[in-house]
């Protein structure tokens, strides 16, 4: 079986080498990531990257597993996306500096006849950050690349004072869901049964 990965992130091709997968495929989906009003954070991950997993598994060969994944972090519920300005991502830190924000990821496994996705959640406590250490990560740029909240390994975890659940989460795919799919190899022998299937392709 052919696992191909629908995704241009370089941390989802680590995170899959980091399990053990070898000689995947990247096929980086180019799908609108609207969403339709009123979705929970956890109804918008699973909705995004089931929607990029089937954009890909349309052009896949029939033996081809596809793996999307889609990521958002939301505060008190209100999903924070990449901001616009760097006002708006010092903003978003300051709001986030000491309090508790929660890590959605997607997870969509498209293979021979059937479609799984799940979610998980990470809830990750910043400390207390400095004014100057808000205005430092700011101009890295790297706000223009993920959201905010999503800083990369080395601030974050600097700033993190508590996490619940799997870090790898965070930082782009859920690892115990990998746990569900790196059955890849279970997918491979013992495909879901009928009953199991959510949904059809």
């Amino acid at each position: 079986m052919k696992i191909i990965l629908a995704s241009g992130s370089p941390r989802r091709r680590q995170l899959l080498e980091q399990v053990g997968l070898r000689g995947f495929v990247v096929r980086a989906s180019d799908v609108d990531e609207s969403v339709r009003p009123g979705l929970t954070p956890a109804e918008m991950v699973e909705e995004l990257s089931a929607r990029k997993a089937a954009a890909v598994v349309r052009e896949a060969p029939k033996d081809g597993l596809v793996l999307a994944a889609d990521t958002v972090v939301a505060l008190e519920g209100a999903v924070l996306g990449k901001p616009a300005s760097p006002e708006e991502a010092a903003r978003m830190l300051a709001a986030l500096s000491g309090r508790t924000h929660q890590v959605y990821t997607g997870l969509t496994l498209a293979g021979p006849g059937a479609v799984r996705t799940e979610h998980e959640v990470t809830a990750v406590t910043f400390r207390a950050l400095s004014g100057a250490e808000i205005a430092a990560y700011v101009a890295t740029g790297e706000p223009w690349t993920r959201p905010a909240p999503m800083a990369s390994r080395a601030w974050g975890r600097c700033w993190s004072s508590g996490w619940r659940a799997t870090t790898s989460t965070s930082w782009a795919c859920p690892c115990a869901a990998w746990d569900v799919c790196c059955g890849l190899s279970v997918w491979s022998c013992c495909p879901p049964t009928d009953t199991e299937k959510e949904n059809r392709i």
